[in-house]
């Protein structure tokens, strides 16, 4: 079959844009529509070096506030990749945690740096073993056809209700060893939790319900950890406080910070992704009828094309902690850049008609699951198993599979969240 050629998904506004209209540190920026956005980040990697925004020179000629954006594939590859240079610690979100959310909370993966990061990630990655992994792949067709089975029975309207956000939510539960009881109490925190991460409006950014429902999230997992320790099964809870790896395991507080964790790197971030590429196939009927007439062949770029263009995380902070060169431009340490991978992805210098979705897309070297380095996402493997038996399941079990109207999308300048879409299928006979 011939394939479509790809067509530009974001239509370029009209409107003449300056670099004085563009500021990456005020929260109306990320109201504006995507396009706008998208054309901004276009603006800002023709230039020289990296722009700096926020806030203005404190005492003594000192920085106090503010970042320097990295806006293209190279500087935030470069970045990722050298921890020694650019660091994750304090904090990777803006604004960066405040001091007493550390005390309760504990450490997350992502805001910590070597050695620290390393021992803890070694933990982690020794309680994946391949019998675990194997499970959780046999598990992902399992939950696809169950989903899909509960689709076509109850006809609902809200694709992301009824699919997105389940796949990966049952997935990461069956991994971890969440029982049943506890489940729909965590699914409603996660919604209290993740619906404010990272938006984008000064009254959601202060201590909050947001934290409460981490706070009770937490509870919940120092109990099943307890529970475990006395009684290890076959799942990850128990291989993480039970692991003997140098001597160590994973606190209760520990485990608590990294299921809150796998909470937006397993759960938010492939729920959108899935979200989004029903928006992409339905946007370009000739790229879905491609995945269709093949979808074995073309499926993996059709996952990777889907995060690339979507991008769920927009961006990700480090601190500069050695004086560097990068893009053209010297950092000191104590200097702050964000690693705006929403932009990268559609950095023309390495993307052909970036703004195009093209399943058959190749190389296609993305930074939807970061740019490389330490912090590389450890489920990304499991993302892209989740998205590809979840749409064959959908594919192959209907017909004019649609989104019938636009996402609802979350104003936010950390995820591309989708709260909801509505759509359309039919059973195929």
């Amino acid at each position: 079959m011939a394939t479509p050629p790809p067509t530009p998904t974001t239509p370029v506004p009209t409107a003449p844009l300056r670099l004085a209209d563009v500021d990456l540190a005020d929260v109306s920026f990320w109201a504006l529509p995507r396009a706008r956005r998208l054309e901004s980040f276009a603006l800002l990697r023709t230039l020289d070096a990296p722009v700096r925004f926020g806030a203005a020179d404190g005492r003594r000629g000192r920085r106090t506030g503010g970042f320097h954006a990295l806006v293209r594939h190279a500087d935030v590859q470069e970045a990722s990749r050298d921890p020694r240079r650019f660091a994750s610690a304090p904090g990777v979100t803006t604004p960066e945690p405040a001091g007493w959310v550390k005390a309760v909370f504990g450490d997350s993966m992502v805001n910590l740096d070597d050695p620290k990061h390393a021992a803890l990630r070694k933990v982690v990655a020794r309680a994946f073993t391949p019998r675990l992994l194997a499970a959780a792949e046999d598990n992902v067709r399992a939950v696809a056809d169950r989903i899909v089975d509960e689709v076509l029975r109850d006809r609902p309207t809200d694709f992301v209700a009824a699919v997105a956000s389940r796949m990966p939510f049952q997935i990461i539960c069956d991994l971890m060893g969440i029982p049943e009881r506890h489940r729909i109490e965590i699914a409603q925190r996660i919604d209290e939790a993740s619906a404010r991460a990272g938006v984008a409006r000064r009254r959601l950014r202060v201590p909050g319900r947001g934290l409460h429902a981490l706070a009770h999230l937490h509870v919940v997992m120092a109990k099943l950890a307890r529970e475990r320790r006395r009684a290890p099964a076959d799942d990850l809870i128990s291989a993480l406080v039970t692991a003997d790896v140098d001597g160590r395991a994973l606190s209760s507080r520990q485990l608590g910070a990294f299921f809150s964790l796998l909470l937006v790197a397993g759960v938010e971030t492939t729920r959108n992704a899935i979200a989004h590429g029903l928006v992409l196939l339905t946007d370009h009927p000739g790229q879905c009828a491609l995945l269709e007439s093949d979808f074995e062949r073309y499926a993996d770029g059709a996952v990777d094309e889907i995060v690339r263009h979507s991008t769920p995380i927009i961006q990700f902070r480090r601190t500069v902690v050695a004086e560097c060169e990068l893009g053209g431009r010297t950092f000191r340490p104590g200097e702050k850049v964000v690693l705006f991978y929403a932009s990268a992805n559609r950095d023309e210098a390495v993307f052909d008609s970036p703004d195009a979705f093209d399943i058959t897309r190749s190389p296609n070297p993305h930074l939807g699951y970061g740019g490389g380095g330490p912090h590389y996402c450890l489920g990304s493997h499991l993302a892209r198993q989740e998205m590809k038996a979840l749409f064959g399941a959908l594919l192959s079990r209907t017909e004019g599979l649609r989104a019938t109207g636009p996402a609802e999308l979350v104003d936010s300048n950390f995820d591309n969240r989708v709260r909801a879409l509505p759509f359309a299928f039919a059973e195929r006979p």
